[in-house]
């Protein structure tokens, strides 16, 4: 089987919440969370056999209702926050909710567990962030880098900040803002900088992204009409402090300093309808991941605005005379933005893309109908980074 094939699996409900175990680096491993309304949900753990290129998964039931966003705890392989749907008096509620799987499941297994021990488990509520003040829950971030005990929540048009306590067993809200003037203001989604030791984050909410200093609860800048239609989702960039992606429903995928946010540094547009998802790599920030519900997912070289636009630096004591004068003219200009690869093998909106946090030359990507696709990095494009 040739090395670059996409492996596919399909979830037998729909699905549109994807995440990485962000605390496990030696497995490959990805949570899918289901959308069903007449059937229980469920967390389906799926563990990458890299080697033998097969999937092993787990399934989790998640009782409470159809998941729209999942993220996991940076410090605790065991621990995960889902915001779900809730319907009491016949009024749906999104909420949110932090649990723990179980421990046998908490780390990546090569093991393919046999079909009769591989019934279906049930999560262990830690729990609720309690939104009952707060509006509909859109996600749950984690501090990145973090001891996975400080969590910020984006509800309505609130921005709150808990702590949680007892080893995650309460959580306890303590500090807060919101968004106030006119229009439409529910944020869509956030992320939490991994930079200014972890003391920003940026939120979307219409065609508008804000950035916010989790001391203050301020906002400290404002790209107003950053798209022409609703921003979707925001990545930073994770090797320059103030770079920050954004795309959203004009198709377009955005680059930003947020130092000067009157022009984008950069835009994309390769995509032919609302574009869902965009994802930095974690190690080498010119690969670029975004989703669309045009069904594709699009791999993007943006070589020029990373932190490395004249290709991988080599220093100079390593080099000989006639290697020397080779590497100078290969530096005197930077590389060329490109798209590397469109992949099509899904055939619904495709909802979520991630990279692994265990491997970055691989991704997953998961579109609406419940397929899951996992990808690798052409090997081609890797060894031209690499080397």
């Amino acid at each position: 089987m040739e090395d670059d094939a996409p492996v596919i699996y399909g979830l037998e409900f729909q699905a549109r919440a994807l995440t990485p175990q962000t605390a496990e680096t030696d497995a490959i491993r990805f949570l899918v969370g289901t959308q069903s309304l007449r059937y229980d949900n469920q967390i389906h753990i799926i563990d990458f056999d890299d080697e033998n290129n097969i999937i092993n998964k787990n399934v989790l039931l998640h009782q409470v209702g159809e998941i729209w966003h999942i993220s996991t705890s940076p410090a605790d392989k065991g621990v995960l926050a889902t915001c779900y749907n809730k319907t009491s008096d016949s009024k749906v509620m999104t909420c949110a909710a932090v649990w723990r799987m179980p421990k046998e499941l908490e780390s990546g297994s090569h093991e393919s567990p046999d079909d009769s021990s591989s019934n279906t488990q049930t999560l262990e509520l830690l729990c609720h962030l309690d939104n009952t003040a707060h509006g509909n829950m859109a996600c749950v971030m984690w501090e990145p880098m973090g001891d996975g005990k400080k969590i910020i929540s984006l509800a309505d048009n609130n921005i709150l900040l808990w702590d949680l306590q007892e080893s995650s067993a309460k959580a306890v809200l303590s500090s807060s803002a919101a968004l106030e003037g006119k229009g439409q203001l529910k944020f869509t989604s956030g992320r939490w900088s991994p930079h200014h030791n972890c003391t920003q984050i940026a939120t979307a909410n219409d065609t508008t992204v804000r950035g916010w200093d989790t001391r203050s609860m301020r906002q400290i800048y404002c790209i107003e009409n950053a798209h022409g239609q609703l921003v979707r989702d925001l990545d930073f960039n994770p090797n320059k402090q103030y770079y920050l992606a954004s795309c959203g429903d004009d198709c377009k995928v955005k680059f930003w300093d947020t130092r000067n946010v009157t022009e984008p540094v950069k835009t994309l547009e390769e995509h032919s309808h609302w574009v869902w998802n965009v994802r930095y790599n974690h190690s080498h920030d010119q690969l670029i991941l975004t989703g669309s519900s045009d069904s594709r997912v699009i791999l993007s070289n943006m070589v020029s605005i990373s932190s490395e636009p004249f290709g991988h630096m080599v220093d100079d004591d390593e080099l000989s005379d006639q290697e020397d004068q080779h590497q100078e003219e290969k530096i005197k200009e930077p590389l060329q933005d490109s798209v590397i690869a469109t992949y099509e093998e899904h055939e619904d909106s495709v909802y979520a893309v991630e990279w692994s946090s265990a491997d970055p030359w691989l991704f997953a990507s998961l579109s609406y109908d419940g397929r899951l696709v996992i990808n690798r990095v052409p090997r081609a494009l890797k060894y031209h980074i690499l080397l």
